[in-house]
């Protein structure tokens, strides 16, 4: 089953194998359908530098916005953390919870 991580950013591809200890499971991207005399047919589509891929909470790289699906990198070492952190200035934001101000009696009247 897909899980949505809370957090993820798109990167292009070619900005992605900048790094050094780039290596990419291009057979895991995801798959188009294309229809050739009434049959269908799912091949993987091209993964080109052009291509928009997502970098995950996890650091995990996927072709898609779900962390456990149609993953492309997952090697994730120091270095790979640093680069994200440095050269793609990727961090998960840290939301604040909302506070909400309490009814007053004039609010509730």
């Amino acid at each position: 089953m897909a899980t949505m991580g809370k957090y993820c950013k798109a990167y292009s591809l070619k900005k992605l194998r900048e790094f050094s200890g780039w290596t990419e499971k291009a057979e895991n991207a995801r798959k188009k359908e294309t229809v050739i005399d009434d049959k269908k047919t799912e091949t993987a589509r091209e993964l080109t530098d052009d291509t928009y891929l997502y970098l995950q909470e996890n650091h995990v790289v996927t072709d898609g916005i779900f962390k456990n699906e149609n993953i492309i990198f997952d090697d994730v070492t120091p270095e790979w953390v640093e680069y994200c952190q440095k050269v793609l200035a990727f961090e998960v934001p840290v939301y604040e919870p909302i506070k909400r101000a309490k009814p007053t009696d004039q609010d509730t009247a």
